[in-house]
């Protein structure tokens, strides 16, 4: 088999179809995720601490020169990309939460039994009919 008949067969499985699928989810949703922590929860909490914006904390360790760019470590992105994960990772843990939950009740709730058999049925009827004749 050549390799571009066995990369066909690979990215042809539904898993990978699925993977791919998630990926593309999973990234429009950090978009999301993004925005929100950027955009709704950091500026209440800049104002908490002094109408700090996380994004614009750096240390700059050699200033711009000419057409030379200053040398900075912006830790305040670095932060902002930490809060950004914890919330996506909560929204995940939550959303897997939600999903076991699901599944346990559908677990715990009591199977119906299932319908006699043919032969169970003709058996019950045998045994009352005899019990009646003996009654009789």
């Amino acid at each position: 088999m050549s390799l571009l008949q066995e990369f066909k067969a690979f990215a042809a499985r539904g898993n990978v179809i699925d993977m791919a699928v998630g990926i593309i989810i999973g990234a429009a949703f950090g978009k999301i995720v993004s925005s929100f922590v950027g955009d709704v929860i950091m500026p209440p909490i800049g104002l908490i601490l002094g109408g700090v914006d996380f994004t614009d904390l750096a240390i700059t360790l050699k200033a711009a020169e000419g057409d030379a760019p200053a040398v900075v470590i912006a830790y305040g992105k670095f932060i902002q990309t930490i809060i950004d994960f914890l919330i996506i990772a909560f929204a995940i843990f939550m959303g897997l939460k939600a999903i076991n939950t699901l599944k346990r009740a559908e677990e715990e709730a009591p199977a119906t039994p299932p319908a006699p058999t043919l032969d169970q049925e003709l058996l019950t009827e045998i045994r009352d009919l005899l019990k009646r004749e003996r009654g009789q």
